[in-house]
């Protein structure tokens, strides 16, 4: 039996709403971050949908040492503080040290460890230890059997609120593979999964100095993944991808978003059906 996460007022898991965590890549500027969620709100409202906004506050992961990494701890905070106090919704971002967990702890819904930092021992027991949901990304290098060592170091710490986030998996060089199977696999240790829809579509530093993508391969991969039976959807979204400061290769435009909406939508509606 998997395990409902609930955060705020939405439930995560089998049987429930299929939900989606959305969002920029990165927090570029406190206006263009806050007209984002006020225009995915509408959205999801008008789908009757639950989502969950996301926004980095620093990008430490970035290829290039000149690449923008966000306004960083204690004003990305003030920001998604703000947006989240405005628009009375839940917001998540993802943390790459234990230094910023007490900083973030009281202002996020989610806190997310990023798929290079999924065995950072130090790091997770920090985030579990705040009793917060917390969203953690399977490693590009990890088979989805290994995450059960992940989820021991969760719940050692008495926090049982987890969900569990497949986005590729390495596939020779600058390039990753999405393998459905691991949603499958995943969901055995008893928790949700999401599928992360716009990493999973990464070519890894396949620019040289910063990572490429098949933004194309988003929604075919988005509908595979709610017909395998994921639990919710993870989209980087933003108005002009072109000009977006990180992931540009692999953003959805905002523009397409409604559709894809409603063909997963329909999608899940189906696989609850017969599941």
């Amino acid at each position: 039996m998997t395990k409902r996460v609930n955060i705020k007022n939405i439930s995560v898991g089998k049987g429930c709403p299929l939900v989606f965590i959305a969002g920029p890549c990165v927090i570029e500027s406190y206006e263009s971050c806050l007209e984002l969620a006020e225009k995915l709100k509408i959205i999801f409202e008008s789908q009757k949908v639950s989502f969950i906004f996301k926004a980095s506050y620093d990008k430490a992961n970035r290829t290039s040492v000149s690449s923008y990494r966000g306004p960083g701890v204690k004003e990305g905070m003030k920001i998604l503080s703000d947006i989240k106090k405005r628009l009375d919704i839940p917001v998540l971002s993802d943390v790459h040290c234990k230094e910023d967990i007490p900083t973030v702890a009281g202002i996020l819904d989610v806190i997310q460890i990023p798929a290079f930092l999924c065995r950072q021992t130090d790091l997770i027991l920090s985030a579990g230890e705040t009793g917060k949901p917390i969203n953690i990304k399977k490693g590009q290098f990890l088979a989805p059997w290994d995450m059960k060592a992940v989820v021991e170091k969760i719940q050692s710490t008495g926090n049982e609120d987890i969900l569990l986030t497949e986005r590729g998996t390495c596939f020779g060089y600058n390039n990753l593979v999405s393998d459905m199977r691991s949603l499958v696999i995943m969901r055995e240790l008893g928790y949700p999964v999401i599928y992360d829809a716009t990493h999973s579509v990464q070519l890894p530093g396949g620019q040289g100095n910063a990572s490429g993508g098949e933004r194309n391969m988003v929604a075919p991969l988005a509908r595979a993944a709610v017909a395998t039976g994921c639990d919710g959807v993870f989209l980087e979204v933003h108005e002009t991808p072109e000009k977006a400061l990180s992931d540009a290769s692999t953003i959805l435009p905002l523009k397409d978003l409604s559709v894809l909406l409603k063909q997963v939508l329909e999608i899940h509606k189906v696989v609850q059906t017969i599941s």
